[in-house]
């Protein structure tokens, strides 16, 4: 497994090695010496094309996240709350798919969000804080102070996501991340 470095934080990328032969293949999700923190939930996730979802953060009880694509493709997007950090406001992009053998460690503070690019994505989260709904937060997926570049501007969304809070409300608001 490669750990790949971007310009966030701790915001890491993980190139893995598929075991591929006549039968199929092996690809290691998660390995405790690699990504140090303790998993609390794990989830498999099944979206169809032109899916949204996010962009979705707690406020409380921060979750660091792993994002795996078993199969598909999907933009994921990442984008830094934490108010001290060089790149606060910043998102980042990248292409998640089973053929790339990538996945994203999402260090916590940032908001989380996807879409669907293929007929479908099944996703693996490791994540290492429980959900609290009490605490969850959304931004306006097309925030323009985000200047998030998707894919296109129509997109199924849950009602949740259609009401996402301004990146300006977010920043004048909430105290720290």
């Amino acid at each position: 497994m490669k750990k790949v470095l971007t310009k966030f934080k701790n915001l890491l990328i993980y190139k893995k090695e598929m075991h591929k032969d006549r039968r199929g293949y092996l690809l290691e999700l998660f390995n405790k010496k690699d990504f140090k923190f303790n998993v609390v939930l794990n989830y498999i996730s099944c979206s169809k094309k032109n899916t949204l979802r996010g962009l979705h953060f707690q406020r409380k009880f921060q979750q660091k996240k792993l994002i795996t694509v078993l199969k598909g493709e999907i933009l994921d997007v990442c984008v830094d709350l934490r108010k001290n950090s060089k790149t606060f406001g910043k998102s980042f992009l990248l292409t998640l798919s089973d053929k790339n053998s990538i996945s994203l460690l999402i260090p916590k503070g940032f908001a989380h969000g996807f879409c669907v690019l293929s007929n479908y994505a099944i996703m693996h989260y490791v994540c290492s804080e429980k959900r609290y709904q009490e605490y969850e937060e959304c931004l306006n997926w097309n925030d323009k102070d985000l200047k998030i570049k998707w894919p296109n501007k129509k997109f199924v969304l849950s009602d949740r996501d259609k009401k996402g809070s301004s990146f300006f409300y977010f920043k004048n608001n909430i105290k720290t991340l």
